[in-house]
């Protein structure tokens, strides 16, 4: 099979950072590295593939992106639609920690928005404190910058396949993305799926080559890796024409060659302006805007975020909202907002193309449209992808409940899980077998656990149960979700990944060495159920050194009973406070979770047992108090317990086993409902 990809490549003009001039690439752009002419591609292409590059030379007037070219051709034929020069829609979309937020902060700095004096901490868009706690990006936030008279509004997304629906709906909003990736890990998996969802929009992309200045960065393999990426996802031809960015977001600097980077975020901005089309708009047409987000405000109420489509929306305005043809109820516009900068400001008049805020719709929801009164028309609603796995939240039952929390109650506990809904788009609540249980439906286990964190903060006590997958029939066949897990380990370590890995029924379909550092990245498909527990047992397995990604994949056959846990749990005899003295002997059994002067109740797990099977233990037992001693006191040395996080707790527990989740407190528990295993 021979192969040619000729591509008419008329890549823009770019500032060169040394001499200030417009120079114009006449190769096959910075897409392309010369190194990809003479590699075999994997996947399809992988015979004789040969790449023809026309030079543009003797290029007059301005010199644009060939996917802008593309797409204003599109345009031309929808008569009525023009595009906006002054305005630029993008979102930064990546895998985890790939260094998107601190990209943002580095814009935002050299835009100029804030003051030379100013004190700015560090990832200035991750402002709640469980994003900062945890060093990562849950929520999709809006902000914008003015660069050479063009606004850029900016939207920063989540890495993680948990937040999906964030990326999801928030590409319904832009123009293009900019596509950030490792400089030494290349496409990762939730790289893949951020790129087909932005492929499947017919968005344009700039990929930019983050963290160049890492000792092992190896670009050239990045821009191959990414390239063949966009080919495996049935990218067009002039999507293929990528633009491509080297920069180091933490210095703030970028340009067109890995080894010659201007002083500052100028080549990138470039970019942006010249490779990502302006919005495509009916300035004259009837009024319309898709509500894409929704944040409270205390003194505003409901504030509903999107972008204009169509028309002019004015403050005091009457409207129509519309959910489909049929439903449509009518409501005033009390105030509006825009992005400028780092924050909302308020104004008259919001053009189409632009991105703006709405109060005054009080029951707005996430995905109905803000139509003219009188000839407004819905837009296509907005779609997510199903949720691959579900808990039950459940009412405290444990002796201790009302202790820490302010909502106890199933009323409260129902109330808050249905309100999640009217944000989280991605997660499902479902009532449960008995009026105070409810079954909640997310992407993965993460994605339930930070509105687990977010409810205990709020002062809310509950109890929760362990992580199932949600399978599907199929022609009377039981299909489950599979994912597919790429894990990052030492060379050392690689035996013990693997065996786990494989007893867990993980298919390896691809091993490689990364960059120069001795590790190994190891790709495997496996079902969803196999990864519930997995991430703390490849961290043992590992000491600590492992890395684990995980992104949905499809639905397959079931793959048969897969065991999770070896080891039975150290559960509490009777209820009263912890003894040093009853400690001493009960550690030799496992690995307690407690220590001394802790309040336990019947029934709570206070260890790992050190073999199969629960183990009945008195830890509140004392040292008898006789008036005789023929030997003097011994000094009693305590191993430290072990401090499991929420997440650790959700991973640990089995079928018949609940969480605990209280304001100040995180317990586990035997559920007394399941008497299935005995207790010996």
């Amino acid at each position: 099979m021979e192969m040619a990809l000729s591509f008419h490549s008329s890549s823009p003009s770019m500032l060169n950072p040394s001499t200030g001039s417009s120079s114009v690439r006449t190769s096959c752009s910075p897409r392309l590295p010369k190194q990809l002419l003479g590699v075999s591609l994997s996947s399809p292409l992988t015979a004789k593939t040969s790449l023809k590059c026309r030079s543009k030379s003797a290029v007059h007037g301005p010199v644009k992106c060939s996917v802008t070219q593309a797409t204003e051709a599109a345009t031309e034929k929808k008569s009525g639609l023009k595009r906006r020069s002054d305005i630029r829609n993008i979102a930064i979309v990546a895998h985890v920690d790939h260094g998107k937020t601190t990209l943002v902060d580095s814009m935002l700095k050299q835009a100029k928005v804030f003051r030379d004096n100013q004190f700015v901490q560090e990832r200035i868009m991750d402002s709640n404190d469980l994003e900062r706690e945890r060093g990562i990006t849950i929520l999709s936030k809006n902000t914008s910058i003015n660069y050479k008279d063009t606004k850029i509004n900016i939207i920063d997304t989540p890495g993680h396949s948990d937040f999906g629906g964030e990326v999801e709906r928030i590409l319904n909003m832009v123009e293009g993305v900019l596509l950030v990736v490792d400089s030494v890990e290349g496409p990762m998996p939730q790289t893949r799926f951020v790129l087909k969802k932005a492929l499947e929009f017919g968005h344009a992309v700039v990929v930019v080559v983050n963290k160049i200045d890492r000792p092992s960065a190896r670009p050239d393999f990045v821009i191959n890796s990414t390239f063949e990426l966009f080919i495996e996802l049935n990218a067009t031809d002039e999507q293929c024409d990528f633009q491509v960015i080297y920069a180091s977001g933490i210095k703030g600097k970028a340009g067109l060659e890995p080894d010659n980077l201007a002083d500052d975020l100028g080549p990138l901005f470039e970019s942006i302006i010249r490779c990502i089309p302006g919005p495509r708009i009916d300035k004259d047409g009837a009024l319309q805007m898709l509500a894409t987000n929704i944040e409270y405000d205390e003194h505003k109420g409901r504030i509903a975020i999107g972008r204009l489509h169509a028309g002019v929306l004015r403050k005091g305005m009457e409207v129509r909202v519309c959910t489909s043809e049929d439903s449509c109820r009518f409501s005033r516009i009390s105030e509006l907002f825009i992005y400028e900068k780092f924050s909302r400001v308020p104004v008259e008049s919001v053009e189409a193309g632009d991105i703006c805020a709405v109060c005054g719709i009080d029951d707005i929801q996430i995905g109905e449209t803000i139509a003219d009164k009188t000839s407004g028309k819905p837009l296509p609603a907005i779609k997510v992808e199903e949720p691959t796995v579900k808990m039950s939240f459940s009412i405290n039952t444990s002796p201790f409940v009302g202790r820490e929390g302010k909502y106890v109650t199933s009323r409260n506990l129902r109330d808050r899980l249905y309100r999640e809904l009217e944000r989280n788009l991605a997660m499902k609540v479902e009532d449960g077998e008995t009026a105070d249980t409810f079954v909640v439906s997310g992407r993965g286990t993460l994605h339930i656990t930070i509105l687990i964190e977010n409810m205990r903060r709020e002062g809310y006590e509950f109890m929760v149960g362990p992580p199932k997958v949600i399978n599907k029939k199929v022609d009377d066949k039981l299909l489950e979700p599979y994912e597919i897990a790429t894990v990052e380990v030492p060379e050392e370590h690689m035996g013990a990944v693997v065996e786990l890995l494989g007893r867990r029924r993980g298919q390896m379909f691809d091993m490689q060495g990364v960059g120069s550092e001795g590790t190994t990245l190891l790709k495997y498909k496996i079902p969803t159920r196999g990864l519930l527990g997995l991430r703390n047992a490849i961290l043992t397995a590992s000491r600590g050194t492992a890395i684990l990604n995980t992104i949905f994949d499809s639905y397959g056959p079931w793959a048969g009973d897969i065991s999770t846990r070896d080891q039975g749990s150290l559960v509490a005899f009777e209820e009263g406070t912890s003894t040093s003295y009853a400690l001493a002997s009960s550690q030799e059994r496992g690995h307690m979770f407690i220590g001394p002067g802790v309040d336990v109740y019947k029934g709570q797990i206070v260890g790992i047992h050190q073999r199969p099977g629960d183990l009945s233990l008195n830890v509140c037992k004392k040292k008898a108090a006789t008036n005789v001693r023929s030997n003097k006191e011994q000094t009693v040395v305590l191993d430290t317990p072990l401090d499991y996080s929420l997440d650790d707790c959700i991973e640990y527990i089995q079928e018949d086993e609940l969480v605990e989740v209280t304001p100040l407190s995180i317990r586990t528990c035997k559920n007394p409902k399941l008497t299935g295993k005995k207790t010996r």
